[in-house]
């Protein structure tokens, strides 16, 4: 099947994995294949007042929404194309109050039904795949799991009974194991969780330890760039997963979340395992009683990170937690006055986001802007 709109893509059958997404053009480092708007989203309530709560435009002077006083926006007309989601917490926030406390899973099912009920029709973020495909690996489940989708299941009853429809009980816990499976975490340039979101057509990828491409974000677009080459006819592959733990703990991970072993190359060699070993013991946070104040804190950090240096060699070439690595220590010289080794840090990872972002993404401006007004 080829996606109208996506050029030089086609979903295919993965021999032993399934649905998968392979190229019918080669592409280059650094090239965008496809982009995919949100088929629901939400932002994650510790970053309102910080970011719109339509476009996830992050900026100062926000407005409020004036009945819940809880919702922010950067103007009557992102407030406006909101409403339809919204709505479906606006005067629930109001009567519960300090009780209204629905988890981000839940909120972002309860778009999902509003969604399939005001466009059930196919929309732009289903091009290849639609929401109704995905998988929910219900059968593999343990009985922790299904507990908590049970409690999921309540609490969407619970806080939004007024304003949806909802379909059987059966139907509704296969809805939220396929969200807990096909859902992804929308984050910022150092990596900190902005929201959750369904965007289907990236989630036909399958995962390898040894990924082709990368997914990051435009607001509520996510975007697929290229981080090695493609040939004619290969399959496209993203990481589920932080790629700097050995290969066991990796395919634990996917396990657990994603129901399947990896077998790409690194996974079958192992050859990396012992360095990430000793590597993942640099990772860990520093004991409260070693923190003083915040200057020696600031110190050992970037102490952490000059011994972290060899991450590079253990995560793929353009890596978004390598890129971040550098982004928070060049910020962190940079607030110590330390212009030139910060600036350096800066242009690192100015230099992995201009492939993995593009190089006009709003994120790569503002760094320069940092660089400059210092």
């Amino acid at each position: 099947m080829r996606a109208e709109g996506y050029g030089g893509l086609e979903r295919f059958s993965s021999p032993g994995k399934g649905r998968g997404l392979r190229a019918l053009q080669p592409f280059q480092v650094g090239d965008l294949l496809f982009s995919c708007p949100a088929y629901a989203y939400v932002l994650t309530v510790n970053e309102r007042g910080n970011h719109c709560e339509h476009c996830f435009a992050r900026k100062e002077g926000l407005s409020k929404c004036g009945r819940c006083k809880q919702a922010f926006y950067c103007n009557a007309e992102c407030q406006k194309e909101d409403w339809p989601m919204h709505k479906l917490e606006c005067s629930a926030m109001v009567v519960f109050g300090e009780n209204w406390n629905p988890s981000e899973t839940v909120r972002l099912t309860a778009r999902i039904l509003a969604k399939q009920k005001s466009h059930p029709e196919r929309t732009p973020s289903e091009k290849l795949l639609a929401v109704k495909e995905f998988e929910s690996h219900l059968d593999k489940l343990d009985n922790e799991k299904k507990n908590l989708i049970q409690s999921d299941v309540s609490a969407l009853h619970h806080f939004y009974s007024k304003h949806l429809e909802f379909p059987d009980h059966e139907s509704l816990v296969a809805l939220f194991a396929q969200v807990n499976c096909n859902g992804f975490t929308i984050e910022d340039e150092e990596l900190s969780h902005l929201g959750s979101a369904i965007f289907p057509d990236v989630a036909l990828m399958n995962h390898s330890c040894c990924p082709n491409v990368i997914v990051t974000y435009k607001g509520t677009l996510a975007e697929v760039r290229a981080v090695q080459e493609i040939n004619l006819g290969e399959e496209v592959f993203t990481s589920y997963i932080d790629l700097l733990y050995p290969t066991e703990d990796r395919n634990d991970r996917l396990r657990d979340s994603y129901f399947f072993t990896c077998e790409c190359q690194e996974c079958t060699t192992k050859d990396k395992d012992k360095a990430k070993v000793e590597i993942r013991k640099l990772s860990d946070a520093p004991k409260a009683e070693t923190i003083r104040d915040m200057v020696r804190y600031a110190r050992n950090v970037i102490e952490e990170f000059r011994r972290a240096k060899h991450y590079n060699k253990h995560y793929p070439l353009y890596s978004l937690n390598v890129a971040s690595m550098w982004l928070k220590l060049g910020r962190l010289y940079m607030g110590m006055e330390n212009k030139a080794a910060g600036e350096k840090a800066l242009r690192k990872a100015i230099a992995i986001m201009e492939v993995a972002h593009g190089k006009d993404h709003p994120y790569i401006s503002e760094i320069k802007q940092e660089i400059e007004s210092h």
